[in-house]
């Protein structure tokens, strides 16, 4: 006779498979706006302008400038932002795009952007992250877009990928352009 398994012993199984089966969902969304970003709407905080190597920086003023632009988050140890550097190149052919560095060096900076290219019109070095804390940043990538004005438009928080620049953040910067 055939042993019958207790139906309590697969109440672990099927909630395990349950919670496996929201992270996988999770992981496949372009909806980045699960956790909305207290920063859009509002002025983009300052920035102190702290140089990375010979590369040209930016300070508060430039934010607001009357051109729309992007502000991007990076590291050289961050894979994400390996992935969605191409499409940072693509778009600083459109517009300015500025980098914020959080490499514990700016040998580091230099290394990535040697190897894979440099999209950023300037960049500075958030060395001790105070940059990051004051605009919300608590992973890497995240990307804003700002107006004219210097307001933030939208934030994304991870990678870039072609249908989020398509579908995010180029109508964003159009609607910046517009006004």
């Amino acid at each position: 006779m055939a042993k019958r398994i207790p139906w309590l012993a697969l109440i672990p199984p099927v909630i395990f498979v349950g919670v496996a089966g929201l992270f996988l969902s999770g992981m496949f969304t372009d909806d980045r706006d699960v956790l909305p970003s207290t920063r859009e709407g509002l002025a983009a905080p300052a920035i102190e302008e702290i140089a990375v190597g010979d590369l040209p920086s930016f300070d508060h003023a430039s934010l607001a400038d009357g051109q729309v632009k992007v502000v991007n988050f990076w590291a050289s140890w961050c894979a994400p932002c390996r992935v969605e550097h191409p499409f940072l190149l693509e778009l600083s052919a459109d517009v300015p795009v500025y980098g914020v560095n959080r490499d514990r060096t700016e040998a580091q900076a230099m290394a990535f952007l040697d190897e894979l290219g440099n999209p950023f019109s300037a960049v500075v070095w958030d060395r001790k992250n105070r940059q990051s804390i004051e605009w919300g940043v608590y992973a890497l990538p995240e990307t804003f877009v700002l107006d004219g004005d210097g307001t933030v438009l939208f934030h994304l928080r991870g990678p870039i990928n072609e249908p989020l620049l398509e579908k995010r953040i180029r109508p964003a910067i159009a609607s910046g352009s517009a006004e």
